[in-house]
């Protein structure tokens, strides 16, 4: 008999909470700026920052002085662009002339080969190079001393190459450049990027919506039902994860499309961990609009809470490692501090749960605390 009754229970309330979901479904589909904020907005970001956050060089100006003016040096500057990072578009003859430049903002590049380089090439003494950057821009011109740096070492390595045996450097080192042989930083960027576009999504969706209600005083009628708290959550959040879950499916269909960004893990776990980082995002979106009860605060509150330490503190951008202490444990607490690893441990290296399982277990903590934390503040009150 109590089994009955048990199962009685547990069908209404399944009953209730479809019932709920079915509402909120109807709530979205009528309302097309939550529409557009849902499938609009994704494509607009993933677009936007895939094409503008960048660290490849593209023919990049540089000052080119050529005070030798042998093949050997003539040689050394078309190898600087023959990669297409640089483009020599100004042939100076004195070093205050980069400078200058540099002071208009025209280039942030200079290179000095000075005289002597090919008779120190031909006596096998060190040839030496000047490189002048422009410091005010430091992630350009970090960037383009790597690149000038990788084109003297493959000039070197192929003078020692043209040597005969006995000329030969006895040790040389082979690279290897493993989940991304070309260094596009797009492979690097668009992970970071589902995670960015879902963690807003997901809290701005929740929060604006429900906020909403509390605006327009729907929520007595729904006080006036004997739903319970927790069902009253679990309704309102499954019409959102399903569209989040459309989204990860967007996203990541997009930058497989558009910047080749490739799948080689599970797809299952995938969608598995976006699912606990969507409930977990959801339940904070949810909560907020549990504390705020306004929309335009909801709103502010949310981008604080999602785009800002997505973008900041995740490792979207910088590695966490390279973060004060303290800044790393407020890192560590975050979901999209982990989403990511997950994403490019899925996406690029094809990683499993075996190796994943730490950052899984840190989504699916949070999501129980936020929506646990959420069903607690919601109360069948007004005031």
């Amino acid at each position: 008999m109590k089994a009955l009754v048990r199962a009685s229970a547990i069908g209404s309330s399944i009953r209730r909470v479809v019932a709920l979901a079915h509402k909120e479904t109807l709530h979205v589909l009528r309302d097309m700026r939550v529409v557009y904020l849902a499938f609009g907005m994704p494509i607009l970001l993933l677009l936007l920052f895939g094409y503008a956050v960048s660290f490849d060089l593209d023919r990049l100006s540089i000052g080119l002085i050529d005070q030798d003016q042998t093949p050997s040096s003539r040689s050394y500057a078309a190898s600087l662009v023959s990669s297409g990072a640089f483009v020599v578009t100004h042939q100076l003859n004195d070093v205050s002339e980069i400078e200058s430049l540099f002071r208009k903002g025209t280039l942030k590049v200079g290179v000095l080969i000075p005289k002597g380089f090919e008779r120190s090439l031909k006596r096998e003494e060190t040839a030496e190079v000047q490189v002048l950057l422009d410091g005010a821009d430091g992630t350009t011109t970090s960037i383009a001393l790597g690149h000038v740096v990788g084109v003297t070492q493959a000039q070197t390595m192929s003078l020692v190459a043209s040597k005969t045996p006995q000329h030969r450097l006895a040790l040389q080192a082979q690279t290897r450049m493993l989940f991304n042989p070309g260094m596009r930083s797009s492979l690097f960027v668009v992970p970071g990027l589902i995670a960015l576009i879902l963690a807003i999504m997901a809290v701005l969706l929740t929060a604006l919506t429900v906020a909403r209600e509390w605006e327009r005083g729907s929520m007595e009628q729904l006080f006036s039902t004997p739903v319970r708290r927790v069902e009253v959550v679990v309704g309102k959040l499954l019409p959102y994860l399903a569209v989040g879950v459309i989204q990860v499916l967007l996203v990541t269909a997009l930058g497989a499309w558009l910047f080749d960004v490739p799948l080689r893990g599970s797809v299952a776990l995938l969608f598995a961990s976006s699912i606990l980082f969507l409930t977990g995002m959801l339940g904070q979106g949810l909560l907020i609009s549990v504390l705020t009860r306004n929309q335009q605060v909801a709103t502010q509150v949310g981008i604080i809470t999602s785009l800002l330490p997505t973008l900041l503190l995740s490792g979207f951008l910088s590695p966490v490692e390279n973060m004060p202490l303290a800044l790393q444990a407020i890192a560590m607490i975050l979901p999209s501090t982990h989403f990511i690893v997950i994403l490019r441990g899925i996406l690029l290296k094809g990683n499993g749960a075996e190796v994943l399982w730490p950052h899984i277990a840190a989504l699916a903590a949070f999501a129980s605390v936020m929506i646990g934390v959420s069903t607690a503040r919601f109360r069948r009150r007004l005031a």
